[in-house]
């Protein structure tokens, strides 16, 4: 077989640079290398014991060795419902849920069920290395609205008009970021969300960071805060982030009833029902207490704070204070062109390899977010960890 075998689609869209790195960094500390991975986008605790206990019992229940709804057990969907109205203030009814296999299937289907070839969709850079794709496998076109460390990483409604065209029809927004960290404050999520009113653009709104804000930051969901959004607005969620679940992959879509039943038939095709006992894992997350998420944001925040300074202790390394999510997005353009152990990178995906080949550190380059010059860092690990790996870089960039 030949690559001129494969789908066209198929063959052009890129694989996942984060899944990639994170792998790279596993086999070689599977060889007994010291391996420091920044890269990994997944808490570094285990999922807690309520939610385990929950998916064991449920691996007894006579019911969930067969097929059950396609959009997700009635009481997940139930649950997901009222954890919604719980989180972020949005009222929703259980019909609007469709639960799926992780976030990744979540953002496949609602850009699947909503797009036509020709249509465009308005793509904030840096961004998630998964968005692009699907719009791309749906026919549809990413444009790309690029921001920057001194815009802190957030576009604007100029921006957002000076893109629109007729063939516009929907916006990808994601606050707290993957893989920035930024987080828009109320008056610019609302802004955007009467822009998009205005012009009758969908919104696709990725709230799966939502537990993860520091300091002054805090999470506002656009249809809450523009409720005339919600007929027009799609909300992409789930439990990987929050609860520290990213391998039992549940991810859920929020949309008006008639889009949610579209996404449902679109996946009863592709893969029926999620997994019973991850649903059943799942209900108890949603449905149980916050006391871990908040025992887990406790550690992500004094992390936050670690890397932020350690980094920009770095000559040549500059970072905005993480206002979400678990990254760090330092800025890596003034050390490019630095001759470094006998390298001289001109690109953060060289120098990614630089860090990885000498020091045993793994980041992931700027260039999977449509963002040369910056790398990611991950500070969802260890605090020993931490230190030692922002300490090598130090080390490594000072010696030249």
């Amino acid at each position: 077989m030949s690559i001129s075998d494969l789908s066209r689609r198929v063959g052009s869209i890129a694989p996942s640079a984060t899944l990639a790195v994170s792998a790279k960094a596993k086999a070689l500390k599977a060889q007994g290398k010291p391996v420091i991975g920044f890269g990994a986008g997944e808490p570094d605790f285990a999922t807690p014991q309520h939610i385990v206990e929950a998916a064991v019992a449920a691996c007894t229940v006579r019911a969930n060795h067969g097929y059950t709804p396609t959009p997700g057990l009635p009481a997940l969907r139930d649950a997901i419902a009222a954890k919604t109205a719980r989180d972020s203030g949005y009222q929703i009814s259980a019909d609007q849920v469709v639960v799926t296999n992780g976030g990744k299937q979540a953002v496949y289907n609602a850009f699947a069920a909503l797009l036509n070839p020709g249509d465009e969709v308005l793509l904030p850079a840096p961004f998630w290395t998964t968005y692009p794709e699907p719009i791309r496998l749906a026919g549809a076109t990413p444009v790309v609205l690029a921001s920057t460390i001194e815009s802190g990483f957030r576009v604007t409604v100029d921006q957002l008009e000076a893109a629109r065209t007729p063939n516009t029809k929907a916006l990808m927004f994601v606050s707290p970021s993957n893989p920035t960290g930024a987080v828009y404050p109320r008056d610019e999520i609302e802004a955007i969300g009467r822009w998009a009113v205005e012009h009758d653009i969908w919104v696709l709104c990725d709230e799966i960071y939502e537990h993860l804000v520091y300091g002054d930051a805090e999470h506002h969901s656009m249809p809450v805060v523009v409720p005339e959004l919600a007929d027009r607005c799609i909300v992409l969620n789930g439990v990987a982030k929050t609860y520290a679940m990213t391998g039992w992959r549940i991810g859920w879509i929020v949309a008006p009833p008639t889009f949610a039943k579209a996404a449902s038939t679109l996946q009863s095709h592709q893969t029926s029902n999620v997994c019973n006992v991850a649903q059943a894992a799942a209900l108890a997350a949603v449905s149980g207490s916050l006391d871990a998420v908040h025992d887990m944001h406790a550690a992500f925040d004094r992390r936050r704070i670690a890397i932020h300074r350690g980094l920009n202790e770095i000559d040549g390394v500059s970072a905005l204070d993480p206002q979400g999510a678990f990254y760090a997005f330092p800025s890596f353009e003034q050390v490019l062109g630095r001759t470094i152990g006998g390298v001289t990178p001109t690109t953060t995906a060289e120098l990614a390899d630089v860090l990885l080949d000498q020091i045993n550190v793994a980041v992931v380059p700027g260039e999977a977010f449509d963002a040369p010059g910056y790398c990611r860092m991950s500070f969802a690990l260890s605090d020993e960890d931490l230190a030692e790996g922002v300490g090598r870089i130090a080390d490594l960039l000072g010696r030249g």
